[in-house]
Order: C-alpha cells, then structure tokens, then sequence
C-alpha cells in the first residue's frame, strides 16, 4: 500500500513516491477536467472530458442533466468590474524542467506546420447550383437597403450576415427551401393559460405560461441520442404541470422558489430571460395600466435585502444628510415612443432598426425639478464645490452636475453617489468625488450646514466610513487620487482658524502651553474585565492594542488615523512621490494637528521612521537658493514655515521631545541659518521669510521655556540687539507686511521673557539648591543674569514710545497689540530681579515708581484704554458663554476650539479686546506691588472702575460650562480674574472704598475655585491660602452680621410659631466660625494635600522657573481641578475612610483624632456660606447637599451627638428646610456620585435602627423625605422594612421645621402604604407618645381614605369598606374615636390634631350603609345555614 506524503518529507522523498504510484497502476484519487472556453466556442466534449467520462458508471452517465447556459462558476465579484481573464493564460504556463525546443516545436505555427494539417472536406454529397443567367454583363450591386425587402429575419434565426441574406432571398425566389432551417415545434394548446389572469399567471416569466420551447433547457448532459426530443418532452411535462396547478398554488411555489433559491441565481434567471424576449411591448401590454413589472415581480426588493444581509464591506453606505421639506410625488413620465423621437432612424443605419425606450429615455429632455414644501425630508445634494443644491434650482446641464442617478433631473451629488464615485476605476471620478467631499468637510466645519440641514455632517460621514475611505485613498498609485485624499484629510482634521487664534495668543501670558485636543468622552470598561480583580485586568495599553480600527476611530478620530499607519504613508509621499507645494502644506499642517493631539501622538510622530529626517532636509535646509518664481512649482529645497511650526508643536509637547529636536535632529543649527540676517536677506519671498522667521523664533522661545538652547541666545545677541533697534522701522502703519512684522515682535518679545526666566533660575541652580519635591536640581544653563540686564533699559524705552505713539490714530492699533508683550517681559524682569543677589531695593523702588508714574499711569488713564476696558464684559468667555457659538458643527471624536469667523465677533482673541492688556498690566502690578507695597493705592482706580465691577459682579453669577472649545479661552480669563482678585487682596485693608466691594471680590474667588482648569492649581491654592478664607473679605463677620441673622431667626420665630433649636445659636455659631476662619483654612488645605504635586508642577510652570517646566502642553482636560462641592470634601474624605460606600453598613466605633475637628471646620464653613454666600452654593444641588450633609450620621456611631456637631448641623438643618429652600428640593433627582436617593436613605433608616438612641436631628433628617410630594417607597420603607423604628422617632411637630401640610396633603393614594399605615396604628406599632408626627399623617391618609367620595376601582372600593368595618369593630375606643373622628392637624392640641364631636351626616350615612351591607350579608348567610 502506498504511504500518504508526510510534512517531514524532503522533495526527493516525494519525486520517489511519486514514481512508485505511476508504476503501481493505481487509479488516482481526482482527476483533471478541461472546462470549455465559451469564448472559443467549446462544447466540453474534448479535452479531459473524456477520461472522465470513462471513470464513470453506465448509470452515473444515464443521469438527467439540466444545465443553464452562461452561468458562472463562481460568485460576481464585489469589486467594481470583474477581473479580465486572459484567453493565452493556460498556454502560458511553464515548467523549470521543460525544454524550450520542444515547447518551441509543439506550439509552431509556421505556415509548413499549418499546412501539414490540413483535410479537405467532402463535397461529393453536396448539390452544385449554377449562378442565374442575367442580361448584364456585371452582377447588380446589392445595396443594405434591399436586404429587408428580400427576406424577413425570424427571430429563432439570430442573426446573419449580407452574404447569408442575399443567399436566402435567391433561393426562395427559386422555390428552394433556406438552408439550416431548424424543425417546427409541435403546437401546445393554451386552454388552461386563458384561465389565467395575465399578470398571475407566471410571474417570474414575463412570457406565456404555454410557451412552444423551453427557455432554460438546452439539453446538454443529457446523455441520450435525441436531445432535442427529450428536451421537448420535459418541457411539456412541466406545462402540464403547470396547467394543472391553480394560480394560489402557482403563485406559492413561486414564493418558496424565491426563497430557497440564491438571489444571484433569480438574477441570472431574470437576465436570460430579458435576453431571449424580443421586445417589451407585449410585456407591456399584459400589464394593467398603472401597474409597473416591479410591482408584479418583488425579486428587485428580493436581491436589496439580500445584498443587504451579505458581508459587509470595509466602507458602509453613509447614511443620507437631508434637507428640510416636503416631496410632491411626481407624474409617471410617458414612456417614449418613436414617433415622439424628434431624430427618426433610418432603414441604413446599421443595428439601429429597432427602438429600445429604456435607452431613449436618456434622449430626452430632463423633467423640471419637482416641487418641494416644507414639511418632509429631501436628500441633499452638492456641487463641486461643496455648495448646497436647493432641490427647487433648475441648473444647466453643461456644469457636469446631472448625472444617470435615482433622480437625473436634480443637479448634484448625494454623499452616497460621491461614495461610490469615490471607489470608481476612472482616475478622474475618484479624484472628483474625494475633491467634492474635502469640500464638503471644509464648509461643514464651519457650520454652513446646521440651518438647512438635519444632522451632523461630519459625523455622517464618519459613521459612514470617510477614514478607512480617505486612508485606502492615499494608498492608491495616482498622485491626484493622493493629492485629493491628503486635501479631504486636512479638512477633516485641521482648522485653520484654530491654528490662528493659537498664534495670536502665544505671546500672552502662558501662551506657549495648550490643552491637548483628546475627546472627553470616558472609555467604557471592558466586558471581559467586569468582576476580575485589579491584578488581572488589562492595562489601558493592552485595551488599546486589542481594539479594532472602527472602534478606535469611532472614539478618537487621530487615534484610529494613528492605528492605519497613516505617519508611515505620509512620509512616503513626501519623500518618494514628492507632490506638489499645496499637498506638502496640507501634509505639514496635518502632522501638526497630530502632535496637537497628546504628548504620546506628538512621539509617534518623532518615531515614526524618517519622517523628522525628511521634514528638515527637503523644507528646513542649511542652504537654499532663490526660488524662480512667488509660487514655485516644488518647495522641495526651501525653508517652509509650515515645518518650522511643526517643530514647534512637537516641542511644546515635553523636554524630552525639544532636546531631541536641537541636538538629535540637528534643528540648533538651523536657527542661526534663519536668525542671523535680517528677514529681507533671506534669499526668499517677503512673506514667507517673515513667517518662518517667526516660527524660527517661537521655537526657540518653547525650547528657552525649558531652559534649553540659551547658548543661541550668547551666539545671536548682535542679530537680536538690531532687530530691537529696528522696531519703529519695521513697524511702520504703511507697511503691507504690517500682520506679520507684528506677529515677529511679539515673538522676539516672548522669546526674551522665556530667556530671562532662565536666566533668573541660573543663580539658584548654581548654588545646588534642592527642588521643593526632593529631586537634584537640573544643571545651570549657560545664559546668566548679566546677560539679560542690558536688555531692560531698551525695551522700556521701547514701551514708551508705544504708550505716545496711543495718541496717533494710525498707529493705535498695532501699539495695542505690541504693549500687552512688553508688561509681560518687565513682570518677568523685575519677579526675578528681586531673586538675584545684585538686588538694590532703594534703587529698584525709585525705579518702580518713575515706572509706575511715567508709563503705568498714563496708559492706564488713556483714553484709548478706558474705551477698551468698556469691552471687557462683551469680551468675556464667562459672562456671555461664547466658547461654544451657534452655528458651529461639533464633533466628539475629533474636538476643535471653535474658532471659525472669530473676527466677526467679540472675543477674547478679538482685536476689541482688553484682555491682553489688562492681563499684562494684572501681571506686572502683581510684582511691582509685592516689592514696593506703597505703589497698590495708585491703581485702586483699576478695581473701582463701574466696567471692572460690573463685569465681577456678571462673573458672580456666571455658570460656565466646560469643553475644548472654550477651556483654552477660560484659561487666560482665570488669569485675569486672579490678577484682579490679588490686587484687591492688597488694597482691601488699606483702602475703606475698595473694603466696600469685599463681599464681590470674596464671592468671586468661591466661584472662580472650582473652575480652575488642569494647570492652574497653584492659582487655587494661592487664593485658599490668601483671600477665600482672610476675614477681611468676609465683612459680615465684623461689621453686625451674626446680630443680623439672629434678629432675622427671632423673627421667623414669631411668624412660625416654631421652637427649633437651632434659633437662639446660629449667630453665635457664626460668630465662633469667623473666629475659627485660620483653623478652617488649615483644615481644607489639608484636605486637598493630595494635589500638591500638581500644586507645584503648576507654580514652576506660572513662575517662570523654566529649568524645572518639564512639558508645555497641560494635563488632559478631565474637569476642573477642585470638585464644585468641595466646601464638603471634610465630610465625604472621612465618610470614605471611615464608613461603608454601599450603604447599610456601620463606621467604625473610633474615629481619628482629628475627624471631630474636621468636621467641626467644614459644618462651620458650610454654615458661613449658606448664610452670607449663598450664590457661591447655588452650583450645588439641594438633593447634593442633603446627601453630604448625610455623611454626619454615617461616618460613626456617635459622631452627630457630639455637642459643635448637634449645635452646626441643626443650623444647616433649618437652613434647608426653609420654605423657599424645599420647593427647590427634588429626592427624584439622583445626587452626584449616587445611584439613587433611595439607597442612601435605606442606609440612614439602618444606621438609626442601630445607633440613635431616638436623637431627635436624626430623626427630622428621616422625616424630611417623608414628604407626600415625594417617591413612596422611602414611606415604604419606613412602614415595611423599618417599622420598629418608629418606636424611638419621637421628632415633635414643634422640633421639625416643615409644615404639617407637606406630610398630610394630597390624600395617600398608594393602596399598599394604606395598609401599612392601618397595620401599625392597629397593631400599636405606632403611638402617638412615641412618635407623634407620622401618628398625625397616618390618622390624616387612613381617615380621608376610609371616607373619600371619589370613583374608585373595585378593589380599592372594597379596601376602603373593609378598612372601615374594621375601624368600627375595634375594640380600642380611643383610637376609633381618632380614625373616625378626625378633622385637621392642629399644634397647640393634645394629640396635635383636631376631632369632630360626632361624625358628620355623609360620614355617617356612609358608615351606616357599610355596615347596613355587611348585616345583610350575614343575615342571608344565616338562612343559608
């Protein structure tokens, strides 16, 4: 037996085994079958047919047969044209082995080879028929238009030549039959046909049921002598069949048929037999008028649901944008005749002798667009250009906008024809469709498209599969398909508005630094990792790795374009395809939009294999020459501005990336290349030499943030010292270049602050001193104070000559944008001046005040700035919420800053805008004012100005919300609201005007806290530490505030009537608070020590101590640094550490020691701002505070019977429960960081079951959601699971400060706490000594239940009569007289209710008739017995 090859086996093994098989004779388990070429015309029957037929049986061979012509083997491909097949393929093939002469011989075709083959063919049977004999000596010409006239062409005939049809007409006009004539088909009768209706009578077949030959059958396969016999035999078997059948079972055949059968196949069916009908007239004419084929014949419907069910491919059809309006159906256009044709075919033309309709239908002229209302949907259609087509615009057709679609007399495309031209295999369409969708991106960014169309655009599309489209895009082999591809992308990712505002803000105060555009969306937890311990779940890394593309680009747009590879592709086009200027821009500004991204994109983008080493060879070379022209055609060898920004970006991303930039890429020797020669010099053109020259120095600025690249500054001072002595030049208001001459000063500017905060660090850092966090000190950089003194006295002079030149109209503007750049160097001069150990405080305090009295003053009293500072409240981003506009389209995968058509309004970036200037001014006051305090009353005019505090006081009450688009804008107003709020800490105590806006300023600084963005942490410590809890801001404390609050208590007291405990203490707490405020502050700066790493990350980064700043791009933007109900942090800290999170559990029954005072603090904080900070609070929810307040009570057994806690938490307790205060109370409402209300009241009702001893504040925290106007299942509760408490809730109606009615009314409508109610007074669970509140509300539900008048279903008619027979019947007389009897809630009586004398007449007769009922019932039950 011979052995089955093995894997081990070598090839010698096998060409031995091989042979032992052909020696061996055995057959061989498959054979080789030829398959014939229909293109050659090849039946099957040669070949390898013939080694299978003899394989075969008698009976395998004897087996029917049915075969389909022209089906294919295989499934259609889904591409958009099937592959080619090569006729030559097989002849083709080749063996190494072969030998060429032989191949050579056995396929000759030299003519000898040709003719050695020939045989002749036997003509001895075959009639000689001699031509007519004529009277011309030349046979007639035949002409085209004869052959018509001479014979008819039958339609079973196909067709034939001119010489066949000149032959047929000769031989009938001798009498003779034609030749190939094929045999009549027997006639079939048609008398079950006729009963048929003829549109149910085949519906698959627009034909007649009783045809005279089969349409399908061919008979091949058969395996019998007379095919066509048989063949003809089967096909009437199958009419009969048929014809016996009725039309309810023809037509549920079909119906299974279809179902069963592949929908390629029904369409191979459909498409034969379309071939073999020869007209659709008599389809037509079978069809009832009105009635379309496709509505007789679903199998259209039958293949789009099946194509719809298939595989799906990589891109998805992108669900339709549409437009707002209602659709008229329109008119069933005729269909076209010949005779309407207005060009008549003519009998010459060839193969034109027969109409097609459906052909001439794209003859006519396009149907006028139909007419639109405005209530239905209609799908959007766009231009080229990306423009909105309104569907009611009738265009030319000669703009290339109408097309063979669904709807050809609409001009434009829909975004899923642009998909599918997108894939075309023309190069042109594909390069038209991407084009078309860049701009389509490009408006859509800019919000053109919210107000006429539903939807989001851009997230449309992105659903729709735009990436994997605009990725497969770049790879195709074409430069304009890439070029498109790579212009679709930049518009997809980058603004370019965004990217300006960004440089208009970088010369301000922190400029350099940015958010990183990462959406804020949370990643949901893996299903696999749910309820796996923390060791055994996937890191974020591994959960980002086993991610698929669609999921990560569904949540972060760079992210999935990052996963695709697409760095690798764009650097292969940039140094390989080398395309054209516009696509190396676009390719530069999206890199920069990646490394905008995250610090960890911006090092993908350093990684990514000679990208960094192409950018700077091909667009930052050391040499260059002058291009031809202003718009060269390749920028391939020339400085480009756009690289330098990209440089930029990537070294804002950390230290570790800028020193790869300088020292590993080589970019600290490009910048003396741009550097040292005057802008004009460069062998460019003006503009761009003056952009890149700013990039150049922008870059360097980032890299001086670090403290890296300062020996440039040692190299280039002479070229740095000219370019400051030309500022006046250059800046010239007839200068064209003007813009950009002014975007290089302020990046001179900012470069000079960066190196002298360096410099300023170089004396500490070469003491050794030793950071704050433990760590050594960085190594000192080269540049040191003496290098920078120099520099002061220039740029002063320079300043003011800016604060004259305010008084030339011509040159106001651009002295207003270059002033705010020049306070924020002198801030940065004098803040580290008073550091070194050259510091002379008598010089340097006559210096600041010719500062303050020659330039700060006069700027701050000109009148140009007094009209800018009006600005200020249309400015702001806090007061007008502007950060996110209307208008622009959003999209939370890919976040932006919202910065399209920002010119057009006001702003914070706009050029109407104060906060530039009064932050740099903010900045320089602070400083000036810390060296020399005498200087802080010449600028009180600052914050007493009525536009200053009319903009603190909108910032009181503003609610900004956070996002990307206004958290880059909020940062720079939080400075400014700072600087303010640290000039009026200095003023506050030493000037009696400035005191009298305390309460603003303190109110201010609350809200402004907990709105502190990831980065600005040492700003909300400094204002805890300095003004939030200084006595000096809370003026009520000293100036008759508790005496007020506890006349307004007593007087309460008397309108109310009430006794609450918290009355006679409250200012008396107040006053103990205000005494306590150090110890508070003490307190809560504790309680946020866990954020002192940031604290001190952020006050490196805000202090300019650059050798210490570690990146320039800030924490992820998650939310605010400090939580908004962080007056609670005491409270809930300890409720972690010390008590159960799930509820229902016990603290433990030791404290430490210092949770008492803790809590002692907080309740006194909260206390202090709930009386006279109230809007501060108003962020917080109601429900919030009742549920942190909660935390007393849960932290430990005994904590809320400590005697401070009793006394503060009952004050809050009556600060909450007031009547304005309780409306505002929803429990429906679940608290932040709770499921549900519910579950933290299940965990109060056991903890007071457990340790309250009947605490009477325990117990009016219980009542209060009690309420009727609250859910019933906390009553529920109560009375269900909880009932023994009711025992020890001995809570008075004189201790609780709620309204009686809040309980009582409306009437309790839930039928089980009904009966929860009556069972506890019946079953003496609830008295009314020990828990006299809730034995009033259930006597008030029991009592207006029992005798209500109101419709009723059964069962609860029948509850309310039982209930009361049973009340009748019971045997305590006093509580029957209290559930009978009882009128009203009443505090001053006994029980704390009224009671009728005797019942009332309708009660009465009610209660009559119920009982009446139930006698007569017992008395037939009786005689029954």
């Amino acid at each position: 037996m011979l052995r089955r090859p093995k894997p081990t086996d070598s090839e010698a093994d096998i060409l031995r085994d091989q042979e032992k098989f052909l020696t061996s004779g055995a057959p061989s388990a498959s054979s080789v079958v030829r398959r014939p070429d229909k293109r050659r015309g090849e039946t099957g029957g040669g070949g390898g047919g013939g080694g299978e037929h003899n394989g075969k049986s008698d009976e395998e061979r004897q087996k029917d047969v049915v075969t389909i012509e022209d089906l294919p083997d295989e499934l259609p491909s889904l591409t958009p044209a099937p592959p080619k097949k090569s006729r030559f393929k097989t002849g083709c093939v080749t063996f190494e082995d072969e030998d060429a002469g032989e191949r050579l011989d056995k396929n000759d075709t030299h003519v000898s080879a040709v003719l050695s083959r020939i045989v002749e063919r036997d003509t001895s049977s075959t009639p000689i028929s001699l031509p007519a004999l004529t009277g011309m000596a030349f046979p007639k010409v035949m002409h085209r238009s004869e052959n018509s006239s001479q014979v008819q062409q039958s339609s079973a005939g196909g067709k034939k030549s001119i010489f066949a049809l000149q032959i047929a007409a000769q031989r009938l006009k001798e009498g003779k039959p034609p030749l190939h004539c094929a045999p009549k088909a027997p006639h079939i009768p048609e008398d079950r046909e006729q009963n048929l209706q003829p549109e149910s009578s085949m519906d698959t077949d627009d034909k007649p049921a009783a045809s005279s030959s089969p349409s399908l059958l061919s008979g091949k396969g058969l395996g019998v002598p007379d095919i066509s016999g048989e063949t003809m035999r089967i096909h009437r078997e199958n009419q009969e069949k048929l014809q016996a059948m009725s039309k309810s079972e023809i037509l549920q055949e079909q119906r299974r048929l279809l179902t069963q059968l592949d929908p390629t196949l029904v369409n191979f069916v459909r498409s034969r037999k379309a071939k073999s009908v020869p007209s659709s007239a008599s389809a037509s004419e079978k069809q009832p008028q009105g009635k379309s084929s496709r509505d007789n014949f679903p199998l259209e419907n039958l293949s789009r649901e099946s194509d719809s069910s298939s595989a799906s491919l990589p891109l998805q059809k992108p669900q339709e944008v549409e437009m707002q309006g209602e659709e008229v159906p329109p008119q069933p256009s005729p269909a076209v005749r010949e005779q309407d044709l207005l060009l008549k075919p003519q009998k010459t033309w060839v193969h034109m002798d027969k109409a097609e309709p459906e052909k001439l239908e794209w003859m006519k002229d396009l149907p006028a667009p139909r007419r639109k209302g405005t209530k239905k949907a209609m799908q959007a259609r766009f231009d080229f250009a990306g423009t909105l087509i309104p569907p009611t615009q009738d265009l030319p057709t000669h703009l290339g906008l109408h097309h063979h679609g669904e709807e050809p007399e609409l001009a434009g495309y829909s975004l899923q024809e642009l998909f599918l031209l997108s894939r075309s295999q023309l190069i042109q369409q594909r390069t038209l469709a991407i084009s078309t969708l860049a701009n389509i991106l490009s408006k859509a960014r800019t919000g053109e498209y919210l107000s006429v169309l539903k939807g989001s655009m851009v997230s449309t599309l992105l659903d729709a599969g735009l990436l994997f489209l605009l990725r497969f895009a770049l790879d195709d082999g074409v430069e304009g398909v890439m070029s498109a591809a790579v212009h679709a992308l930049k518009a997809l990712l980058v603004c370019e508005e965004d990217e300006e505002c960004l440089d208009c803000t970088f010369s301000w105060f922190r400029g350099l630094a940015s958010f990183p555009l990462l959406p804020s969306t949370q990643e949901e937890e893996e299903e696999e990792d749910a309820g796996l311990p923390e060791n055994m779940k996937f890191t974020a890394k591994e959960r980002e790795e086993r991610k698929k593309d669609h999921d990560v680009a569904r949540q972060d747009v760079v992210k999935g374009l990052l996963k695709m590879k697409l760095l690798q592709r764009l650097r292969y086009i940039l140094e390989v395809v080398r395309p054209s200027p516009p696509v190396v821009q676009n390719i530069l500004q999206i890199l920069t939009r990646i490394a905008r991204h995250s610090s960890s994109s911006a090092t993908e983008v350093l990684n990514c294999p000679r990208l960094m080493e192409t950018v700077l060879s091909e667009f930052l070379p050391s040499s260059w020459t002058t291009p031809s022209s202003p718009l060269p055609q390749s920028v391939y060898g020339l400085p480009l501005a756009s690289a330098m920004k990209l440089l930029r970006v990537l070294a804002t991303s950390g230290r570790h990336a800028c020193a790869r930039l300088f020292n590993s890429f080589g970019v600290k020797q490009r910048l003396p290349c741009l550097l040292s020669v005057d802008p004009i010099e460069l062998l460019l053109e003006p503009a761009e030499a003056l952009r890149i020259t700013t990039e150049a120095l922008r870059l360097w600025a980032v890299a001086a943030g670090y403290g890296q690249a300062c020996k440039l500054y040692i190299d280039l001072y002479p070229s740095l010292a000219k370019s400051l002595q030309s500022f006046h030049k250059v800046l010239a208001p007839s200068d064209p270049l003007l813009p950009l001459q002014l975007q290089r000063v302020l990046a001179l500017l900012c470069l000079l602050t960066q190196v002298t905060h360096t410099a300023g660090c170089h004396q500490e850092l070469q003491a050794g001193m030793v950071s704050s966090q433990g760590e050594e000190c960085p190594p000192p950089p080269p540049v040191t104070w003496g290098h920078v003194t120099g520099l002061q006295a220039s740029l002063l002079g320079h300043l003011k000559g800016f604060v004259k030149s305010l008084d030339n109209p011509v040159q106001q503007e651009s002295s207003l944008a270059v002033i705010p750049a020049y306070l924020t160097y002198l801030e940065a001069y004098y803040h580290q001046l008073s550091r070194q150990s050259c510091f002379k405080p008598v010089d340097t305090l006559q210096e600041l005040e010719r500062l303050t009295s020659e330039v700060l003053l006069p700027l701050l009293s000109h009148h140009t700035v007094q009209r800018l500072v009006k600005n200020l409240k249309s400015s702001s981003v806090v007061c007008n919420d502007q950060f996110s506009p209307p208008g622009l389209e959003l999209t939370p995968s890919l976040p932006g800053l919202a910065c399209p058509r920002w010119r057009d309004r006001p702003g914070l970036v706009a050029p109407s805008s104060p906060f530039p200037l009064l932050t740099g001014l903010g900045l320089l006051l602070e400083t000036i004012t810390g060296i020399h305090k005498g200087l802080s009353c010449k600028f009180a005019a600052l914050l007493l100005s009525e536009p200053v505090v009319g903009y603190l006081r909108c910032c009181s009450q503003a609610t900004p919300t956070l996002s990307h688009t206004g958290a880059w804008l909020l940062r720079h107003e939080h400075h400014l609201l700072y600087l303010l709020l640290q000039l009026a800490h200095r003023l506050v105590s030493i000037d009696p005007e400035v005191a009298k806006y305390a309460s603003l300023y303190h109110q201010v600084a609350l809200v402004l806290l907990p709105w502190l963005l990831p980065g600005s942490e040492y700003l909300g410590h400094e204002l805890l530490s300095a003004i939030i809890f200084s006595k000096d801001f809370i003026s009520e404390g000293h100036s008759g505030g508790p005496e007020a609050v506890e006349l307004g208590e007593l007087k309460l007291q008397e309108e109310t009537h009430s006794s609450s405990p918290s009355l006679q203490t409250v200012g008396a707490l107040l006053r103990e608070a205000c005494v306590q405020l150090p110890s508070i502050r003490g307190c809560f700066l504790t309680q946020l020590a866990y954020l002192e790493s940031s604290v001190l990350t952020s006050r490196d980064a805000l202090l300019g101590r650059s050798p210490w700043i570690s990146s320039h791009l800030l924490p992820e933007l998650t939310g605010p640094t400090v939580p908004s109900d962080w007056p609670y942090l005491p409270l809930v800290s300890l409720y972690e550490r010390t008590g159960s999170s799930d509820g229902g559990g016990l603290g433990v029954e030791e404290l430490p020691q210092w949770a008492l005072q803790a809590v002692t603090h907080c309740l006194q904080w909260l206390l202090l701002l709930e009386v006279w900070r109230e809007e501060a609070l108003k962020v917080i929810p109601p429900v919030a505070k009742l549920a942190r307040l909660s935390c007393v009570f849960l932290c430990s057994s005994d904590l809320f019977l400590e005697r401070p806690v009793q006394k503060l938490t009952w004050g809050l307790f009556r600060l909450l429960t007031r009547r304005s205060r309780l409306d505002s109370l929803d429990l429906d409402v679940p608290p932040p960081g709770l499921a549900s209300f519910q579950d933290l009241y299940t965990a109060l009702l056991t903890q007071y079951e457990a340790v309250s001893f009947g605490d009477r504040l325990f117990g009016s925290w219980l009542l209060l959601p009690l309420q009727r106007r609250y859910s019933a299942t906390m009553r529920l509760a109560v009375f269900g699971e909880h009932v023994g408490m009711l025992r020890s809730l001995g809570v008075t109606l004189e201790q609780l400060s709620i309204p009686i009615e809040r309980f009582t009314s409306p009437p309790e409508d839930s039928l089980p706490l009904l009966n929860l109610y009556f069972r506890s007074l019946v079953t003496g669970t609830l008295k009314p000594r020990w828990c006299p509140l809730l034995y009033v509300v259930t006597l008030s539900h029991v009592n207006s239940f029992i005798f209500s008048q109101d419709a009723a279903a059964q069962a609860v008619e029948a509850a309310r009569q039982s209930m009361l027979r049973k009340i009748y019947y019971l045997t305590d007389e006093v509580l029957r007289n209290h559930l009978l009897l009882f009128r009203l809630p009443q505090l001053n009586s006994e029980f704390g209710f009224d009671m009728f004398e005797q019942l009332p007449p309708i009660r009465a007769k009610r209660l009559e008739s119920i009982l009446r009922l139930q006698i007569g019932s017992d008395d037939k039950y009786d005689r029954r017995q």
